[in-house]
C-alpha cells in the first residue's frame, strides 16, 4: 500500500509539473466586408461581432487557439467610393458563423509566471471554417434561397495583448479572413437558377471579411514547465 501511494504521489507530480496554463474568454468588435458589393475599405467595422476564444499557451513564443465568432456582414453600394457600385445600388446582409483553429505566435517571451506586467505584439493564424446564408441578386433586387452554404478560410491576424492582472489578459486585434467563396455577397451564387446569368463582379477573387476587436480572457492552470521549441 506504500508503494502504491509513493507511485500515485509521484504520478500526480508529473502530471502538475507538466500543466499547461490556459486562457478563455470572450471576443467584442466588429466586422466588415470586402467584395463585389459594398465599400472596399479593408479595415471599417460596420456591425457587431461577438465571440468566445479559448487558448493553450503551448510556451512563452506560441499557443494553440480556438475561437467561435457570430457577425453580420454588411455591403452596401452606396457607401463605396466606386462610381460604378454606387450607380448598382445593391445591398446585403449576411449573418455568419466562424469556427477558428490554428496557432498564435508572440513577438517576445509571454510568460504569465515571471511576476510582473507582461505584453507583447503576436500574429495568429490557422484555418476557418464558415456557415452563411445563400443570396442572389435578380432585377436588381437581392432574393434569399433560405438555404445555407459552408467554406473554408484562412485567418490572418495581428494583435497586442498585455496582462492587466494575474489572471485576466486584454488584447486588441484585427484579423482578415480570406474564404474560399464568391457566394457571400450573392455575386457567384449558390442557386438552382441559371448562375451565369445572375453572377456579377470579379469572378476571380474571393470573398474577404475582416474582425476588429478586442479578447479579454481569464487565465487557470498551474505554473507550466515549458517545451524548448
Amino acid at each position: 500500500m506504500r508503494y502504491l501511494t509513493i507511485l500515485l504521489i509521484t504520478f500526480l507530480s508529473i502530471q502538475s509539473s507538466n500543466a499547461q496554463i490556459h486562457e478563455i474568454g470572450i471576443f467584442a468588435g466588429g466586422s466588415n466586408f470586402i467584395g463585389d458589393v459594398g465599400a472596399t475599405n479593408y479595415i471599417a467595422p460596420n456591425q457587431l461581432a461577438i465571440g468566445g476564444v479559448y487558448k493553450w499557451n503551448r510556451s512563452p513564443r506560441h499557443s494553440y487557439r480556438v475561437s467561435l465568432t457570430f457577425t453580420e456582414l454588411e455591403g452596401i453600394d452606396k457607401d463605396s467610393d466606386d462610381p460604378g457600385r454606387i450607380i448598382r445600388g445593391y445591398e446585403f446582409n449576411n449573418q455568419i458563423i466562424e469556427i477558428s483553429a490554428g496557432m498564435e505566435f508572440t513577438f517576445f517571451d509571454f510568460d504569465l509566471h515571471n511576476g510582473g506586467n507582461v505584453s507583447t505584439p503576436y500574429l495568429y493564424t490557422g484555418v476557418s471554417f464558415t456557415k452563411y446564408d445563400n443570396y442572389f441578386f435578380s432585377g436588381g433586387e437581392i432574393r434569399s434561397e433560405d438555404t445555407t452554404s459552408k467554406t473554408f478560410g484562412i485567418p490572418m491576424v495581428l494583435g497586442y495583448k498585455t496582462s492587466i492582472s494575474n489572471k485576466l489578459i486584454l488584447a486588441l486585434e484585427v484579423g482578415a479572413r480570406y474564404t474560399f467563396t464568391d457566394e457571400i455577397d450573392g455575386s457567384v451564387p449558390d442557386t438552382k437558377e441559371n448562375i451565369e446569368t445572375l453572377s456579377f463582379g470579379n469572378v476571380n477573387n474571393n470573398d474577404w471579411y475582416t474582425f476588429t476587436g478586442i479578447t479579454l480572457t481569464y487565465t487557470f492552470g498551474r505554473n507550466p514547465c515549458y517545451c524548448n521549441y
